[in-house]
């Protein structure tokens, strides 16, 4: 059973720019658009807040082995997201989208990417990785061109820096445009310094601009 998405900013009708952020394990819309989106001063977003059912995406770690129960809930997770994210494009097809998470919400984020291929817009995945290990098998589509921006904590007690650097090395296989940053001594939360980057994401995309990484 799913649970309806929350809507926050300006209706797609009037937008610059669509932006879909998931929620990581135990957290929710409602505590992500007070924690990230109401903090943006991009004008002219739409965005659209996905919501786990259970709170969760899937039940076990990211960095845990892929089992048959974490693939079926993956896939079901995924096919939700799936469905969030078109039918917020059918209300603005002709707009960027900027897909982001955090933690759980930046894994499925990343793994939506490598099952689905490359869109019009980026990707902001904050503490994430590729869920399971590099034996197992998972999808790996093409990413050329995709500006995508990649976060991570030295000491994150959910995804440790060999994870991290597992994705950011998936990433660039894929030809992704990729931004790294790890954060000394972060908490498990989304910084005011990758709100800044995200609300930069939104501003270039929603001014059709080139993402300029050395800003």
């Amino acid at each position: 059973m799913t649970s309806a998405p929350l809507l926050a900013g300006v209706t797609p009708d009037k937008a610059q720019v669509l932006c879909v952020f998931v929620h990581g394990r135990g957290q929710s819309p409602e505590a992500m658009e007070e924690a990230v989106i109401r903090r943006l001063s991009t004008p002219g977003v739409a965005c659209l807040l996905p919501r786990a059912a259970t709170g969760s995406w899937y039940g076990a770690r990211a960095v845990d082995p892929l089992n048959a129960e974490t693939r079926g809930e993956l896939a079901a997770s995924l096919a939700e997201l799936a469905r969030d994210i078109t039918a917020l494009r059918t209300q603005a097809a002709h707009l960027p989208l900027l897909l982001a998470g955090s933690s759980q919400g930046a894994c499925l984020a990343l793994e939506h990417a490598f099952a689905a291929g490359p869109w019009s817009g980026a990707l902001a995945a904050f503490t994430g990785c590729r869920v399971g290990q590099v034996q197992d098998t998972r999808p790996a589509a093409d990413l050329t061109g995709l500006p995508v921006y990649l976060s991570g904590g030295d000491a994150d007690p959910w995804i440790p820096v060999s994870a991290f650097a597992e994705a950011a090395a998936a990433l660039g296989h894929a030809h992704a445009r990729l931004r790294a940053d790890i954060f000394p001594d972060r908490p498990h939360e989304v910084s005011a310094a990758e709100i800044a980057i995200l609300d930069t994401m939104l501003a270039d995309l929603a001014a059709g601009r080139h993402m300029n990484w050395s800003r």
